[in-house]
């Protein structure tokens, strides 16, 4: 199989405009997630796509692989589908460009699940903390036997009846979510990109939940790996703060 490793980036942002060309202690933000990606052994390329001549620029000075997209995108599955149009490839996999960190056995673990009959697949970690727990930005998904996931949600899920409203941590089925990482076949993208955006989507806010409602199957893997995103100026203050304390 063909696995092409796709990182959606955009300038804008409505909480922190600029975010792919901040400084993270020497290096911009698209190049450390661009230089992660890249340690994953199991990828074919690795390919930035941006509408932002800045970005385009950024890439190009530091020697990565990087394509120009439309600026009309909503969202980075679509940005990765105008990549996915002009390569060969099996499987795309969408990389998340605000995790500086992404650890590329995440990756690789990701693309070993992969086979021919697996439409789209993600990573899952367990809910270790409460705080996580009740953290509206932090997705939860519970999975079925096969781990395949079942239901994404900002919400704690599956509801812990005996323990009313202080779910806990311990509770038989565990508490799980989702890392932002997403593999889908070729074809697969394709069929998404093209669905009116559904009901349980608009209520959460989780464009998965559209694919979920249309039938589509997402394969899961666990991983011990912890997702480390920026979404905030003040995210990043606190990121830079723990590499100069391991330092």
């Amino acid at each position: 199989m063909k696995l092409i490793g796709i990182i959606p980036a955009r300038y804008q942002s409505t909480r922190f405009p600029g975010k792919p060309l901040v400084d993270i202690l020497g290096k911009t933000m698209i190049r450390r997630v661009y230089e992660q990606a890249c340690k994953a052994t199991l990828l074919d390329q690795v390919i930035v796509a941006t509408d932002d001549p800045r970005i385009h620029e950024e890439v190009t000075r530091f020697g990565g692989n990087v394509m120009i997209t439309a600026t009309h995108h909503r969202n980075g599955t679509e940005r990765c589908l105008e990549v996915a149009k002009t390569i060969n490839a099996d499987f795309i996999i969408n990389i998340q460009g605000d995790e500086p960190f992404i650890q590329p056995q995440q990756i690789d673990q990701l693309c070993r699940i992969l086979d021919s009959g697996t439409q789209l697949a993600t990573l899952i970690k367990k809910i270790e903390t409460k705080a996580d727990l009740e953290n509206p930005n932090i997705v939860k998904v519970v999975t079925s036997v096969d781990n395949h996931a079942l239901y994404f949600s900002r919400s704690p899920i599956p509801y812990d009846r005996d323990n009313l409203n202080t779910p806990s941590l311990e509770n038989t089925h565990g508490y799980w979510k989702h890392i932002g990482v997403y593999a889908y076949q070729k074809e697969v993208l394709s069929e998404i990109v093209s669905l009116k955006e559904s009901t349980l989507e608009k209520t959460e806010l989780l464009e998965q939940l559209r694919w979920l409602e249309n039938g589509y199957r997402i394969k899961t893997s666990s991983t011990d790996f912890e997702s480390i995103g920026v979404d905030t100026p003040e995210d990043l203050e606190t990121l830079i703060q723990k590499m100069r304390n391991a330092i």
